[in-house]
């Protein structure tokens, strides 16, 4: 192994993920780094923390109704018959 010079190797390697890939990583463009003032971070993280825990809820929502299988359907726990019992009993 003769000794490769750091540039070298880097070339090669480049070349060598040409070869055995067309996967390429976009270039970065991003604004370099801003100063806040401390009170606009702490705005910031919580209304990102808040946006975060309501999509958590919704989704917990959304798999738990999904897992239950929920169908949101008229609750008598006395059935059909009691109801045309008072209706007749009503009209007396």
């Amino acid at each position: 192994d003769s000794p490769v010079s750091a540039e070298e190797r880097r070339l090669r390697d480049k070349k060598h993920l040409d070869d055995i890939t067309a996967a390429r990583l976009p270039p970065l463009h991003h604004s370099p780094a801003k100063l806040l003032p401390i009170e606009e971070s702490i705005a910031i993280q919580i209304q990102q923390k808040e946006a975060y825990e309501e999509m958590q809820a919704k989704l917990a929502a959304q798999k738990l109704a999904e897992r239950l299988n929920i169908k949101m359907v008229r609750f008598e726990p006395e059935g059909e018959a009691s109801m045309q019992y008072r209706e007749v009993r009503d009209e007396d």
